[in-house]
């Protein structure tokens, strides 16, 4: 019998070493930033209401005054970037009559957001909103633009702070950093929705009865926002002489 030709292993490349060799070690460290700035934008939250025995009066009640609520917000022109309708409802509410059932009132609802980088605007607007017939606001809700140049100035400073940190590293061992491996954000596969602020007020519409005097424009305090970049950063460095 003749004997199979013996086949090779296959060369397999060599694992990556990811703590460096003697030759080029290597630094891994940590940047943060953390930054404190003022608001770009405040949304607040619009509720308009009606109630009605019939469904076509609660309807048209609530129509009027999601126009007249819509009117309003308009009227303050650029210092309104953005005004979205959101949910809208009518439910009937029901009572129990004799063995059945009968719908005692439909209640009615329009939810409107809208965003404001006017903030000296806001106050005086939101008073003027809860002044309406059945309508509440709540907000607001202090934010930064998605591209708000304050993200890219912390995450500019967490890798400088890393490459600080990397540096004085190397420093305390005699040598010098030689290149730059590897450079990513902190749990960049996890990352988090973007949450807003909590709410700073609710504040509750007069009813069908109250007096028609309008109340004093609320002086409203912008929140500081808090941004936040963290970046891990991997570093070859020039072989210390221990």
């Amino acid at each position: 019998m003749t004997a199979a030709p013996e086949h090779p292993a296959p060369e397999h490349p060599a694992p990556a070493t990811p703590y460096g060799t003697p030759a080029a070690p290597r630094i891994a460290v940590r940047g943060e930033a953390h930054l404190e700035v003022d608001p770009e934008i405040a949304r607040i939250g619009i509720t308009v209401s009606a109630r009605g025995t019939d469904r076509a009066d609660a309807l048209n009640d609530l129509t009027r005054r999601n126009t007249t609520a819509l009117d309003l917000v308009k009227t303050y022109g650029d210092a309104v970037e953005k005004l979205e309708t959101g949910a809208f409802s009518i439910t009937p509410e029901l009572t129990r009559h004799g063995r059945g059932e009968r719908v005692r009132a439909y209640h009615g609802r329009v939810h409107i957001t809208a965003e404001l980088t006017d903030f000296t605007a806001l106050g005086e607007l939101t008073t003027r909103l809860a002044d309406l017939d059945l309508t509440s606001i709540e907000g607001p809700w202090w934010a930064l633009r998605p591209d708000s140049p304050a993200h890219h100035q912390a995450r500019q400073q967490a890798v400088r702070e890393a490459v600080q940190r990397a540096r004085e590293y190397a420093e305390a061992l005699g040598t010098t950093l030689a290149a730059l491996v590897e450079l990513a954000d902190i749990e960049a596969e996890n990352a988090q929705p973007y949450a807003m602020a909590a709410p700073q007020f609710a504040m509750r519409s007069k009813g069908f009865d109250a007096a028609a005097e309008q109340a004093p424009a609320l002086d409203l305090e912008p929140e500081r926002q808090h941004v936040y970049a963290q970046v891990n950063a991997r570093f070859t460095m020039s072989p210390p002489a221990l």
